[in-house]
């Protein structure tokens, strides 16, 4: 009797657990409809705050489509602004359509600078030193090589550093051109499963973090941690900015604004190993709310539950995770960043779930990232490669 009291127990137990991931996702569904209902207001920002800008680009190798990325910033409808990249040598593929560039828009003030002068571990940190230390301005604009935009980037993106509370800048990116599966796959991780994440920490806590294809801030608060100098051999910088940033007590806000990327993979392969790398490294930046992930994730949840209990306590979990992420991925990518042709690629939310999981669990126990061929070690923090090697480029 009292081990049938006992199983009985541990069985509402299980299934209390297995609620949680619902829990969350109501939580999502809460979050996102906050975020994107009050970031209709944001028209009302003061678009008239365009101090001059310096647009920071550390680049390496040229990405697809390299020279229309590059075009769309200088296309920018803003009164003073610069553009400064920053490559390795000169014999980088992106030189060419660098040079071309400045040929094209005459008007820009565009510098090219080579080498970072320095020796560190993270390669696009280094460049970024550099280019902060060059800079003619106080206000920065730091995005990556493959973002693409539209004329009113950086009027939106600088706006809220007219607060003073407000100490660091971010936005959403979408990817386009999506065309294999695993770009697809991708995409609908991004709306289905990172966003939503983002929303609920922003929710709970804040922002804070940054988003690597747009930071925006300032020379100031940047040299409040020490500058980007202290972040030379430390992997996920751009979520170190903002945190950083955060722990000085100004605001990093998060935009509603959307700026696009072109992927740079296509097969499941090359995205599974991105997604590892990125894994690995949160679970040694963040390593208690990596484990918590297991609470956020519907699926392996409602497996168990359909091979241990009966037909319509699964059926009934199984229905309501399907409704629940679909809701979620809807209301983000659709209502929230109005993201068109996403039904089509719903059903594949599942296939995402079931991947992301795998990938979650082969995190665990992992101390190794690879990068461009290249073995990086992550201890206390810090990248150290995993043998002696020609200068590499680490996580970017």
């Amino acid at each position: 009797m009292r081990g049938a009291t006992i199983s009985k127990a541990a069985d509402y137990l299980f299934l209390a657990f297995a609620i949680a991931p619902f829990v969350y996702y109501l939580l999502v569904l809460h979050s996102s409809f906050r975020f994107f209902r009050s970031s209709k207001d944001h028209s009302s920002r003061k678009l008239d705050f365009a101090p001059p800008v310096s647009n920071l680009k550390p680049v390496r190798g040229l990405d697809p489509e390299a020279y229309e990325n590059y075009a769309s910033f200088c296309r920018q409808d803003y009164p003073n602004y610069e553009l400064i990249f920053c490559v390795g040598d000169r014999d980088d593929p992106a030189v060419p359509a660098l040079e071309k560039l400045k040929a094209d828009f005459p008007e820009r003030r565009i510098r090219v600078l080579f080498g970072s002068g320095r020796s560190a571990i993270n390669d696009k940190v280094a460049k970024l030193v550099r280019m902060v230390n060059e800079a003619e301005n106080e206000f920065l604009v730091i995005s990556d090589s493959d973002v693409r935009v539209r004329p009113d980037y950086l009027r939106t993106v600088v706006a809220p550093l007219c607060d003073p509370k407000v100490g660091c800048v971010t936005c959403f990116y979408v990817s386009i051109h999506d065309e294999t599966f695993a770009q697809h796959l991708q995409s609908i991780g991004m709306y289905s499963d990172f966003y939503p994440g983002i929303l609920v920490a922003r929710q709970l806590d804040g922002i804070k973090f940054t988003l690597g294809p747009t930071v925006v801030t300032t020379r100031l608060h940047l040299a409040g941690f020490g500058g980007y100098e202290a972040l030379e051999n430390k992997p996920a910088d751009d979520l170190l900015v903002g945190r950083l940033i955060a722990q000085q007590g100004l605001k990093v806000e998060l935009l509603p604004y959307v700026v696009q990327t072109v992927p740079d993979y296509d097969s499941p392969r090359a995205l599974f190993s991105k997604r590892l790398r990125w894994m690995t490294v949160m679970r040694h930046m963040r390593p208690w709310g990596h484990v918590g992930l297991a609470f956020t994730q519907g699926l392996p949840w409602c497996l168990a539950i359909v091979l241990t209990h009966s037909r319509a306590i699964g059926l009934a979990y199984v229905a309501a995770y399907l409704v629940f992420r679909v809701a979620m991925t809807w209301l983000i990518g659709v209502w929230g960043l109005q993201q068109k042709g996403l039904w089509k690629w719903m059903p594949l939310i599942v296939v995402w779930d079931a991947t992301a999981f795998v990938i979650w669990l082969l995190s665990f126990g992992r101390s190794r990232i690879r990068w461009r061929n290249v073995d990086y070690r992550i201890q206390e923090g810090m990248l150290v490669p995993a043998a002696p090697s020609p200068a590499q480029s680490p996580p970017q």
